[in-house]
């Protein structure tokens, strides 16, 4: 099935501190993420643009989307290849470059998920499952830099009878 989908949010500056932009020290990188129907996100720039490090920053989103859209891309891809996910857990880890002009970009993502499936007969589908779920993946289509996958499959124990 193709078709287009669109997303939409409010994205509400709650920095003034009385006098606006008065001067680049004048005022908070603060605003407030909403989507009706879902918890308001406390965002801010990250602390080496003179943000709030306690909230949520542009590239920690961008990174969390790269993260959860693999893993959801991923979970899909284990039901097709019949492999059997008990846990999941990515240590993502994102490199930006700043131009020396004000901008800069991301230049590399790496995820490193390490997950668990219930047999140990389900961990070549299950190593060949992250190659499928990067190519599902929207986010990392998206994107113009690389999205490395580092992942590491492990078998839950199980426990003998006693």
């Amino acid at each position: 099935m193709f078709g287009e989908h669109r997303y939409s949010l409010r994205t509400t500056w709650t920095g003034d501190r009385g006098t606006g932009t008065s001067g680049y020290r004048d005022y908070d990188r603060s605003a407030t993420i909403e989507i009706d129907g879902k918890p308001a996100l406390a965002a801010s720039s990250d602390r080496p643009f003179r943000g709030d490090p306690a909230r949520w920053n542009p590239e920690d989103l961008l990174l969390a989307a790269l993260s959860q859209c693999h893993l959801l891309s991923y979970l899909h891809a284990c039901v097709k290849a019949g492999v059997v996910v008990v846990a999941y857990e990515d240590d993502a880890a994102g490199l930006m470059v700043e131009d020396g002009r004000g901008g800069g970009a991301f230049i590399e993502v790496v995820l490193r998920p390490r997950v668990t499936v219930a047999d140990a007969s389900m961990t070549d589908a299950a190593l060949a499952a992250h190659v499928q779920a990067h190519e599902w993946c929207f986010i990392a289509n998206s994107v113009n830099f690389p999205v490395r996958n580092e992942p590491t499959i492990s078998v839950a124990r199980v426990e003998e009878p006693a």
